[in-house]
């Protein structure tokens, strides 16, 4: 790779890749996300590899290996380009077929393109299936288009040109200001302004300062951060180099989690590559802006993702909190300022600096601006990743999206936000997916993860669950949120076992007040979110279980059966 020193080489380079790329080759994409790789992706490619050898078709044919497409429900997907010929639940055996009929011969099977489940009508392009033709694909839609553990394919869709505009026709102040008047807010739980965040680190009285990705994503039901940083690493370290520029760093770490050895591997390869380019290290594309990342991985634990328990690991420390008072813009690693943002946040930024904060704002609710990814799971028929605009109704993101209820049954609840999350009834999906609408609501959207509930969900035994997770999870420094949660946790487990005692209920919600004004981080004072918003929309299951010894949902084993 030769080094790009000027954004004038930049956009030669580009030209120069896309010029050798034959627009009418066919390129076969193969989804390599997690849920597809779990469901025997490895074997699909190696079987097109296999096939396209005994063909001898090693110079007609491109494969590539992909990032998530989405729709992990219908994997292992495969499209065919340039057609955009998108087949769902390809088996090994499918491969020969693929190669002869649809590569060779451009014709399309029937049995593996996308079926309606209710009109029995078929898409056979990517752009037909109503499951991506309903969405706005801003952050995910290139994820099927390049291959991650390759530069040039990010180059070649304008990948860096957001950067080359910052540093070589806008101030640092106004690159800051455009991310304010785009009104981007944090998508890793808070919703807090980033440009705001930004300009309090910017502001900060120390020169040495820092930026940090969040890819720590630890809550149950949660994977929108890998999806996207494993299919498309470089789109947020893009954002990490123009926020760094904006805010006047020139270091920045990246902490994920240690557990994913595929997201691990294809940040190497971005980073080694870009610097390789030029676009990390000393002198970025000839701007004299200095910058430099470092990956950090977590010890395995939830609390490593609460931002100054985050920034204690990343020092060396154990990942304990500190308190809330002390605010890490200013206050962060080695005491520095610190600017974190998390996986999404730092994606939408080189959007913004493309396209302008006036075209940002027009996607969204009026503070609630762009798009939201959102993984859904649960009892759904599709669980899957969507990125949908802000405003888009909660209904629509399960049925429309999510396919519905499976098995006849009845929507109960959906709960947003993960473990310090919100439960709120089917009688409000009907609500806007809006940071401000879903607090109102007691359900914060969290990072975007939304579980589907259906009537034979007992909330009492939801809550319990994620009490359970928490107590293995919190730090155990501070005492109202380690023994809060252990004295709650042991409450639920009774009532699901038909013990539940008069005063159990007032009980919890007094331990609640107490840890929501005593404990250390936003963890301890968060743990008691989903239990309040159940207890405000279903207080009348939490009764049955103490006062009937009956669980309404059927669920509980232990408690007394309704009916019998």
């Amino acid at each position: 790779m030769t080094r790009i020193n000027s954004a004038a080489e930049l956009e030669e380079l580009r030209q120069g890749i896309l010029s050798k790329k034959d627009p009418d080759k066919p390129s076969i994409a193969i989804c390599a996300g997690l849920s597809c790789l779990g469901l025997g992706n490895g074997t699909i490619i190696s079987a097109f590899k296999e096939e396209i050898n005994k063909q001898s078709l090693e110079s007609k044919i491109d494969i590539v290996t992909t990032g998530c497409h989405g729709f992990c429900e219908k994997g292992p997907i495969v499209v065919i380009n340039p057609e955009e010929i998108c087949y769902l639940e390809v088996k090994p055996e499918d491969v020969p077929e693929i190669i002869s009929q649809t590569v060779i011969e451009k014709k399309v099977i029937d049995r593996l393109v996308y079926t309606d489940p209710n009109s029995g009508e078929k898409a056979t392009h990517m752009a037909e299936i109503p499951f991506y033709k309903n969405q706005m694909r801003v952050l995910m839609g290139n994820n099927s288009k390049i291959n991650p553990k390759c530069i040039d394919d990010y180059l070649m869709i304008g990948g860096y040109s957001a950067l080359a505009k910052a540093l070589f026709e806008m101030s640092p102040v106004q690159v800051l200001e455009e991310v304010k008047i785009a009104n981007l807010r944090g998508r890793g739980g808070g919703g807090f302004p980033a440009g705001r965040k930004w300009e309090t680190t910017r502001n900060a009285p120390n020169e040495e300062k820092y930026v940090i990705v969040n890819a720590h994503e630890g809550e149950p039901g949660a994977y929108m951060d890998r999806a996207l940083f494993q299919a498309n690493p470089h789109s947020v370290l893009e954002g990490l180099i123009i926020g760094a520029y904006a805010i006047g760093s020139h270091q920045g770490f990246i902490y994920t989690r240690h557990d994913t050895p595929e997201l691990r591997k294809n940040l190497d390869i971005a980073l080694a590559q870009a610097e390789e380019y030029g676009l990390l290290g000393e002198n970025i594309l000839g701007s004299g802006f200095n910058f430099k990342v470092e990956v950090h991985f977590d010890v395995g634990i939830f609390v490593s993702g609460e931002s100054s328990a985050l920034m204690r690991s990343i020092e060396g420390k154990a990942p304990e909190p500190k308190p809330k008072y002390i605010r890490t813009s200013v206050n962060g690693i080695w005491d520095r300022p610190s600017n974190l943002n998390n996986v999404e946040t730092w994606a939408n930024v080189p959007q913004i600096i493309s396209k302008g904060s006036e075209w940002y704002n027009s996607i969204g609710t009026d503070r609630s601006k762009g798009t939201k990814l959102i993984s859904l799971s649960g009892h759904v028929c599709n669980s899957t990743i969507v990125e949908v605009p802000m405003g888009t109704s909660l209904k629509e993101i399960v049925y429309d999206f999510g396919g519905g209820i499976p098995n006849g049954k009845r929507l109960k609840a959906i709960h947003l936000g993960g473990p310090m999350g919100g439960t709120i009834p089917e009688s409000l999906i009907d609500n806007p997916l809006d940071f401000d609408v879903l607090a109102k609501l007691g359900a914060s959207m969290g990072a975007g993860d939304i579980l589907v509930m259906d009537e034979g969900t007992c909330l009492v035994e939801l809550a319990r669950y994620f009490l359970d997770f928490l107590s293995g999870e919190s730090c155990g420094k501070c005492v109202p949120c380690r023994e809060g949660i252990r004295q709650m946790q042991n409450i639920l487990t009774n009532m699901t076992k038909g013990k539940g005692r008069e005063g159990d209920i007032e009980l919890m919600e007094e331990l609640a007040e107490v840890m929501g004004a005593a404990a250390l981080c936003s963890l301890g004072r968060s743990v008691q979110n989903p239990l309040l918003s159940m207890l405000r929309y279903f207080r009348d299951e939490f009764e049955a279980h103490v006062k009937e010894k009956r669980c309404p949902a059927h669920s509980c084993k232990e408690a007394a059966i309704e009916g019998v």
